[in-house]
């Protein structure tokens, strides 16, 4: 099998597989948990860069003010990211986190054509159409706007955006990312510690321990997926995207049995088939490509 599609699934795999690891950080708040994400994902990608003796970049990158902003804007996103779908996780929205990351690829094409200028096909836009009527029926059926998916949705899309125009590949990108926001991650952390209410060293060995791992449960699956995305077409990646928030939503159901009922089944079935749309179309694009004639 090829290689590539073994790093970009077992990302995917791990990704899916992270509402676990969250649920078992439940006790100590959201905000805690994030704050940690940042600092020990620095400490865990600046070991993964010396291994590699990759730090020749570095320099270059702190000396352009420009890449600085961008990172820290991106940073930003992903900390937003971050803080909502722990805090989903953990008050029992597994579900509504896994329809954020199942909406997630019909936002980059909407963005993709709102900031990049990238023309819509017509299945396109009839993908868009079905994952609004999805949105707004889940909206009706239970009176409440699903914030957690669309933030999740539109906040990793605007990351994905911003990532698309950066200089720097996955490794770099995300030590510069958690590197600009080490000092206020670090410095929240001092604060609850001064206060008493800080969680390192003051819980049992295994929340500790978790704790420090947050940062090697962020950066590996980056680092496969960096990997695997070099290796496979856009397509297979599109495909193998939909593993992660599958796991999610089976976790949520099967797992933490969080209510599915009939309004939900309608909303997701929506959202689903316009992913299946936005999948078809894609699959055939590519194909029709391939087999044109070279000119």
């Amino acid at each position: 099998m090829n290689k590539g599609i073994l790093y970009a699934a077992g990302a995917y795999i791990l990704w899916g597989l992270l509402p676990l690891y969250w649920k078992a950080l439940h006790d100590v708040p959201s905000s805690q948990i994030v704050a940690h994400r940042l600092v020990w994902s620095l400490v865990f990608v600046g070991l993964v860069l010396t291994a590699r003796r990759n730090w020749g970049w570095l320099g270059k990158a702190i000396r352009r003010p420009r890449v600085l902003l961008i990172f820290g804007l991106s940073g930003a996103l992903l900390t937003v990211n971050w803080l909502v779908y722990i805090w989903g996780v953990n008050a029992g929205f597994i579900v509504e986190t896994s329809l954020g990351y199942f909406i997630n690829p019909l936002v980059n094409v909407l963005l993709g054509y709102l900031f990049l200028k990238e023309r819509l096909r017509p299945m396109q836009w009839g993908a868009l159409a079905v994952a609004l009527a999805g949105v707004l029926y889940l909206t009706f059926s239970y009176g409440a706007f699903p914030w957690i998916a669309l933030t999740l949705a539109f906040s990793f899309g605007l990351y994905g955006l911003i990532r698309k125009t950066a200089t720097l590949n996955s490794a770099e990108g995300l030590f510069v990312e958690t590197a600009v926001l080490f000092l206020p991650a670090l410095g929240f952390l001092l604060f609850h510690e001064l206060r008493g209410t800080g969680a390192l060293g003051h819980v049992d060995g295994l929340t500790t321990l978790l704790l420090i791992g947050a940062g090697a449960a962020t950066s590996i699956p980056l680092i496969l997926f960096a990997a695997g995305a070099r290796r496979v077409t856009l397509t297979t990646l599109g495909l193998l995207q939909y593993i992660a928030p599958t796991m999610q939503f089976l976790l949520g159901v099967l797992v933490f049995g969080e209510p599915f009922g009939a309004g939900r089944v309608v909303g997701f079935g929506l959202i689903w088939l316009a992913l299946l749309l936005y999948t078809f179309e894609s699959v055939l694009h590519r194909q029709r490509g391939l087999t044109q004639p070279a000119l």
